[in-house]
């Protein structure tokens, strides 16, 4: 049998820990993202969570069962942070570029948290809420499922994979981000035609562009491609879901 789920309430330390905090899962998950930001060669251990926390390391294993347990709640918290205060306008590509940008935004603002957790699926409470809205708003737009399933999984992977890319280049040492930064100008802007024509001959783009990030227009590309998609649908209804309706929700049977 496996055991049964202890609400946080009946988890909860009752006494305040050194520092004159009690703790909970959502004080924990904070304090473990503030650490990952912190330079440290020990990385985020429960040692060190526990001391910054002013607890016994042991204490944490009331709200996680292990590091893993813990990655998890961080990656729904970033989930969470990206969500807030979302509010739809009814349109759908506007709704789906805000979900976008609003997750990438979230994940690079905690760099080291983006990189450790940005390939996982918790199935926890925000990152189902988030994806309940994308896959809403693409089936709203009149989408049927298998569509709206195509794009909902390009679409949350194009933007996890860009949120872990870019933040992995802000979690470098300075210098080091620095000096792949001045490759560009350095070593590509200096290629000669002779050997490497095309290099050569768009280097000045290559330097303007390179040190952003391409996730902008990697999503423009995505909605686009999704709105083809919508008008290929719209112009061949048998194609959409048996049972729904005009905003690509099942109709009742009467």
């Amino acid at each position: 049998m496996p055991k049964e789920v202890v609400p946080e309430a009946a988890r909860r330390r009752r006494k305040p820990t050194k520092q004159g905090v009690v703790l909970s899962e959502r004080l924990i998950v904070e304090t473990a993202m503030r650490l990952l930001e912190q330079p440290s060669r020990e990385g985020l251990t429960v040692r060190r969570l526990g001391a910054a926390l002013g607890a016994d390391p042991s204490s944490l294993y009331r709200y996680f069962r292990g590091s893993d347990d813990l990655t998890l709640a961080i990656a729904d918290a970033l989930i969470g942070r990206a969500m807030h205060g979302r509010r739809s306008t009814g349109d759908w590509r506007t709704d789906l570029r805000d979900l976008g940008v609003r997750i990438y935004t979230a994940y690079l603002a905690h760099p080291q948290a983006a990189v450790l957790t940005a390939s996982r699926v918790s199935g926890r409470a925000h990152e189902i809420a988030a994806d309940e809205a994308i896959l809403g708003v693409l089936r709203s737009a009149g989408l049927p499922a298998p569509e709206a399933v195509r794009i909902y999984h390009a679409f949350i992977d194009q933007t996890l994979a860009f949120a872990a890319l870019d933040a992995a280049g802000l979690a470098l040492p300075h210098a080091a981000r620095a000096a792949d930064e001045a490759v560009w100008q350095a070593t590509y802007a200096r290629l000669p035609a002779e050997t490497h024509p095309h290099i050569a001959a768009t280097a000045p783009l290559l330097v303007a562009r390179m040190n952003n990030s391409a996730y902008p227009a990697a999503l423009e590309m995505l909605l686009d491609s999704a709105e083809a998609t919508l008008a290929r649908t719209r112009e061949t209804p048998h194609a959409a879901e048996p049972g729904a309706g005009a905003n690509g929700t099942r109709e009742e049977r009467t």
